[in-house]
């Protein structure tokens, strides 16, 4: 393992900002991992675990304790059964799964992270979804000291959400097990209408799978959602905010303000998500609470492609991210009488 003091965090993000770590330690095998959590749960030492670091905000402040990089690396296929280590690059991995014909997460190309982080955020984009393929998660459990593997059913997945997320002090993903699909070389049923369109088909067809990878690539870079380290429209965290699903009397209230600030024509963007719930689209609640793409005047800004990311224009600071942040919920709330929720993680802040 290699051990590093007061090293900087900032690098390790897709935001490029945060404090340094007291400690900095890279695991590159499942024992290194396990060992370095059980050094610190035994000096009680507090503990940051660092994936691809797509989904973190650290503060400025830093984080005082042992910040632990997972840098295993690991893409096993046995038919149509994949095992990924969780440090292995999820962009590498979905290209692999093209390249061997399997379907199932070929719509989740471009997302930035490790494939550790997949599960625990229930990673999603274009109308997959990884809980749809994932079959187990071994973790190493801080509760029992012991590695644990969990089906998907113990996983409890829901959108954007998990067993690990709900619980994120106690277990650390190792490794994850997913069933693919063989379908001769075509996708799963194109589910998203935004990509059947681009794909030229219905929604339910199948494509051929590089077809479908690059035409999310293409969707995604032209949203500032494929990490470029000379645009600065992609030092993100992606989607900043989840898609509020809300109550029939909540959806009721909101479409209510709508047409009071709106007008009578307007329809908010709703979709089905389950008995008596309605999902709607964080993007459009920005766009319409005033907070248009390339929305801020100082270093951290709207992206000019993208108004779910915030992002760092190169000088920004954890404070000035979340000082925009904040203007955007409580202007959402303000208009809408609804509260966003951040998607990626705070690290010593909070919104």
């Amino acid at each position: 393992m290699q051990e590093l003091h007061d090293a900087p965090l900032a690098p390790l993000t897709t935001f490029r900002l945060g404090g340094p770590a007291t400690r900095l330690v890279t695991a590159t095998t499942d024992a290194e991992v396990v060992a370095a959590v059980r050094e610190a749960d035994a000096a009680g030492t507090p503990l940051l675990i660092i994936g691809g670091g797509s989904n973190l905000v650290i503060g400025d402040q830093g984080f005082a304790g042992t910040a632990l990089r997972i840098a295993t690396r690991g893409f096993e296929l046995d038919g149509p059964r994949l095992e990924l280590a969780a440090g292995e690059v999820w962009t590498d991995a979905v290209a692999g799964t093209v390249e061997a014909g399997l379907a199932g997460v070929e719509c989740l190309a471009g997302i930035p992270g490790s494939a550790g982080a997949t599960p625990i955020q229930n990673v999603g984009a274009y109308g997959q979804e990884v809980s749809s393929t994932i079959t187990e998660v071994i973790a190493y459990d801080r509760r029992s000291g012991e590695t644990v593997t969990l089906t998907n059913d113990a996983c409890a997945f829901a959108y954007r959400h998990s067993l690990f997320k709900a619980d994120p002090s106690r277990y650390v993903v190792l490794r994850v097990r997913f069933e693919l699909e063989d379908a001769d070389g075509l996708s799963a049923p194109v589910k998203y209408a935004e990509a059947a369109r681009a794909l030229g088909v219905e929604p339910g067809d199948r494509v051929p799978l590089a077809d479908a990878r690059e035409t999310v690539l293409k969707l995604r870079t032209g949203k500032g959602m494929v990490l470029d380290p000379e645009d600065h429209d992609t030092w993100s965290a992606g989607s900043f905010f989840t898609n509020p699903i809300l109550t029939d009397a909540q959806f009721a209230a909101f479409h209510a303000r709508v047409r009071e600030r709106l007008g009578d024509g307007v329809e908010p963007p709703a979709y089905p998500a389950g008995q008596g719930r309605t999902k709607t689209s964080a993007a459009w609640l920005i766009d319409k609470a005033g907070f248009t793409k390339g929305y801020g005047s100082g270093p951290a800004r709207i992206s000019t492609k993208h108004t779910l990311a915030l992002t760092n224009r190169g000088a920004a600071t954890t404070a000035d991210l979340l000082a925009l942040a904040r203007e955007v919920v409580t202007g959402v709330r303000e208009a809408f009488g609804i509260t966003l929720v951040n998607e990626p993680v705070t690290v010593g802040v909070s919104l």
